[in-house]
């Protein structure tokens, strides 16, 4: 109504007198759409005069990117679980949480999948929290890229910490973030979940070193179903064949070993060491005899609490590759926001009536590359901000998507295409220092609500992956003094890029062995 009047009083009073009117009113036409504003200029203001139609076509074709062009989000600054008005949050003193299952009689089986920080049972820390998950995630791509050098590397020596693979999403606590748990012996276990991890294991009593645990060790003593993987087994073979650890056998002091056993190192000097083992697991209400997993009898490191760990990548000793005949290599998580504390789901099998998605899935090849044949790596063609696809030549190159690795890295030149378009449209908010790996950060601290340009990830198939509002800024700070865009760049072109956690939440994530495929899907990733 006020541009409409400003218009009239223009046509039929004197124009010089009414200007100021004007300009203080034009400020209101963001509120309008560009097609709003175009029928109100040619009904109201045919007869404008050249000077006033000018800075109103400015602001018209400014307007048009504000409402129409730009594609945006709204998120609300101070609502989530670490803002200093929300300081009464304790997590829960437990991380077994009773297993869910859901569908229609198939051959599936649904569990419930938490943030493992809010299992810790203490009052968080999340200025501490936050930035310490900042510092270890770095640690924990760097490892990975050394993992990836060392596969892709045409040199077949290889130091003992390389060939005792996998390396796999580095476990430098506060970095692998989801959990679930599982029977397994007819115990409940916690698991942090993996797709980049081959091997699922747990602590084991008795155990020589053992980290901190909630809840008690697995103790295969009183377990009538435990059995010993011994090293002239097959399945003894395709442990050495899935890790690169050529000797679990090879015995000390001239007595050979009967049993096999495994080592995982990692980058930052924590390991898991043990004997290989078959046991009953039960996933929610499917239970599958004779699971190889690690019992773990020697692990250092910060594990956080998790009695081990699920491997989900694609080696004959994951989880995914045992459980073929029963969930045909099919296995899918929704991973939820830390924001509200809600809970996810993993489920296993191909049953789509036990999904929520919004959207229609979308489904794209799976890059198969041999020399990385336990990751999952997608062919990343394009991206877009708030609507305007981004040009570069970088575009048609791998990018492994993992559920380990927190902040999405990518290519520089792709990296730097995402903030130069990303800055043109976010403008106006106060700069803040960068912080670690993040160097496009804002002070939001006196904002409530912001609109913030969509984000969206384009893979072979014409498959996207629009980010989450709640995955675009990750806050440095509880205040929001320190709120960053929450992707980072790698070091060199060469590197392989990672599709971070943070990236995938609110997302139905379908991974498909048998097709070789991925699928993607908007959902709201909340149970219970």
């Amino acid at each position: 109504p006020l541009l409409f009047c400003s218009l009239h009083y223009l046509q039929t009073c004197n124009f010089p007198k009414n200007l100021s009117f004007l300009l203080s009113s034009l400020s209101s036409l963001s509120r309008f759409s560009p097609a709003l504003i175009a029928r109100m200029l040619k009904n109201k203001a045919t007869s404008l005069p050249p000077l006033l139609l000018l800075p109103l076509l400015l602001l018209l074709s400014s307007s048009a990117v504000i409402y129409g062009v730009h594609d945006k989000k709204t998120l609300s600054v101070h609502n989530n679980i670490w803002s200093p008005r929300h300081s009464s949050y304790k997590a829960s003193s437990t991380c077994c949480f009773s297993p869910t299952t859901l569908g229609n009689g198939r051959a599936s089986t649904t569990l419930e999948m938490k943030h493992r920080q809010l299992c810790s049972g203490e009052s968080i820390d999340w200025d501490k929290k936050l930035r310490r998950t900042l510092f270890l995630d770095n640690i924990r791509v760097q490892s990975l890229q050394l993992r990836i050098k060392a596969m892709t590397s045409s040199t077949t020596e290889q130091s003992v910490s390389q060939t005792q693979l996998p390396l796999t999403s580095g476990i430098k606590l506060q970095t692998l973030n989801y959990i679930v748990t599982v029977g397994l012996g007819g115990k409940n276990m916690t698991l942090i979940v993996d797709t980049g991890s081959d091997l699922t294991w747990v602590q084991c009593q008795p155990c020589r070193s053992c980290y901190n645990q909630q809840g008690p060790l697995y103790d295969p003593s009183v377990s009538s179903s435990y059995k010993t993987v011994f090293c002239n087994s097959s399945t003894c073979q395709d442990l050495v064949a899935a890790t690169g650890n050529s000797g679990p056998c090879g015995g000390n002091n001239g007595v050979p070993k009967t049993t096999c056993e495994y080592v995982v190192s990692y980058g930052d000097g924590s390991y898991t060491r043990g004997d290989l083992a078959s046991e009953s697991i039960l996933l929610g209400d499917s239970k599958l005899e004779n699971f190889v997993f690690g019992c773990g009898r020697n692990n250092k490191g910060l594990f956080g609490g998790a009695s081990g760990l699920m491997g989900l990548g694609r080696s004959s000793v994951s989880l995914v590759s045992q459980t073929l005949k029963n969930f045909n290599g099919v296995f899918s998580y929704c991973l939820p926001s830390l924001e509200d504390g809600a809970s996810g789901s993993l489920s296993f099998g191909n049953d789509s009536s036990v999904y929520k998605n919004l959207t229609s899935v979308s489904y794209t090849p799976l890059v198969q590359n041999p020399r990385l044949s336990s990751f999952y790596i997608l062919n990343l063609t394009g991206a877009s901000i708030g609507g305007v696809e981004l040009e570069t030549t970088s575009f048609g190159r791998g990018i492994l998507i993992d559920s380990g690795t927190v902040i999405t890295r990518l290519p520089p030149s792709i990296y730097k295409a995402v903030k130069t378009e990303f800055l043109k449209q976010f403008s106006g908010f106060p700069s803040a220092p960068s912080y670690s790996i993040l160097d496009t950060c804002f002070n939001l601290t006196s904002y409530e609500d912001i609109s913030i340009p969509t984000i969206k990830m384009i893979f072979e198939g014409n498959t996207e992956l629009e980010v989450d509002v709640t995955g675009v800024f990750y806050f440095v700070k509880p205040d929001a003094s320190l709120v960053c865009l929450a992707l980072a760049s790698l070091s060199y072109e060469n590197e392989v890029g990672i599709i971070g956690n943070y990236q995938q939440k609110n997302q139905r994530v379908i991974y498909d062995t048998k097709q070789e495929s991925l699928g993607i899907a908007r959902e709201n990733c909340s149970i219970g």
